[in-house]
């Protein structure tokens, strides 16, 4: 196997400034979806002997393995991985669920090892773990329901109006435009409080009692174009088409609301053909993953490696 991204990752660490010898340490692992961070961080694990949390708020669940790129069998085999298949599509699961979590698992794993993995592109996840985040003020059931009611009646293109024009901060940033649950949530806090909901997921930052140093990957944006289009790919021919028709009766949860899943059911419902629900996917999964670099590219503590792509 060619070491040459592994020894990268090595380097680095060697002169990061973030770790004091004291204290354990995090190596979190981020970047877009299907840049190669599990296969990486598995690498890094096995180096480390230790275990890997996942930052990704979809794989927790049991229920959807091929559409969110799961770990395989394999992967999940050569290190032990925290927070996959770990919840129900039926729980509530955010990013105060995780850092929970999260940090109970970091402490399991430094019981044995002085360093831990995180790897995941859910940018909220990984900031609530590193830095914490305030607990959310209760918004009024009425007006929730009148929300969840307009959109109902006026569809996803109205409700992504609605969450541009009254907090434009949170639009410009989320990596979840289209997920009709996270925009009735910033849509109904903004008008409940008058505050976006970016200024309850920017808490004061929390200092942990462990180094946390973060590692993003990246490469050229044609490259991983093609390889997120080849990963729909595959992931139509592992039976995505299947898996998605065995949640139909679950197409209303929060889980549900997410690339690859509401393409899918669309097709299901007669809207769209399947060639054209795959068209999408592959689509929406590009424009996913340049909001996913957009939000960890603002992050300053991010050590950026270009991955060796021919390894």
């Amino acid at each position: 196997m060619d070491k040459t991204n592994i020894n990268k990752v090595l380097a680095l660490l060697s002169n990061s400034s973030d770790i004091h010898p004291q204290q354990p340490t995090v190596i979190v692992i981020v970047g877009p979806t299907a840049v190669g961070k599990t296969a990486l961080a598995i690498e890094v694990a096995n180096h480390f002997n230790t275990a890997i949390i996942s930052a990704d708020s979809r794989q927790c669940y049991q229920e959807l393995s091929i559409g969110v790129a799961k770990p395989t069998t394999t992967e999940l085999a050569a290190a032990k991985h925290y927070f996959i298949g770990t919840h129900s599509i039926n729980e509530e699961v955010n990013a105060g669920v995780f850092e929970k979590y999260a940090l109970d698992a970091a402490a399991q794993i430094f019981k044995s090892n002085s360093v831990a993995v995180m790897v995941g592109g859910t940018g909220l996840y990984i900031k609530s773990f590193c830095e914490g985040i305030d607990a959310m003020p209760n918004v009024d059931l009425a007006m929730r329901n009148s929300i969840i009611a307009d959109y109902e009646k006026n569809g996803l293109a109205w409700l992504q109006q609605e969450v541009q024009k009254n907090d434009p901060v949170y639009w410009n940033q989320t990596a979840e435009q289209n997920n009709p649950q996270r925009l009735m949530r910033a849509l109904e806090m903004v008008l409940a409080t008058g505050k976006s909901i970016t200024h309850f997921q920017s808490a004061q930052k929390i200092t942990r009692p462990f180094n946390i140093v973060k590692i993003g990957l990246s490469m050229p944006r044609e490259i991983l174009n093609a390889r997120i289009n080849s990963r729909v790919d595959a992931m139509m021919e592992e039976g995505l088409l299947q898996e998605v028709k065995s949640l139909l009766p679950s197409a209303h949860v929060n889980a549900l609301q997410t690339v690859g899943y509401q393409e899918i059911f669309a097709h299901l419902r007669g809207d769209i053909s399947l060639q054209d629900a795959v068209v999408q996917i592959k689509q929406h999964t590009r424009q996913y993953a340049k909001r996913q670099m957009t939000w960890f590219k603002k992050d300053a503590a991010v050590n950026w490696l270009e991955l060796d792509t021919k390894s």
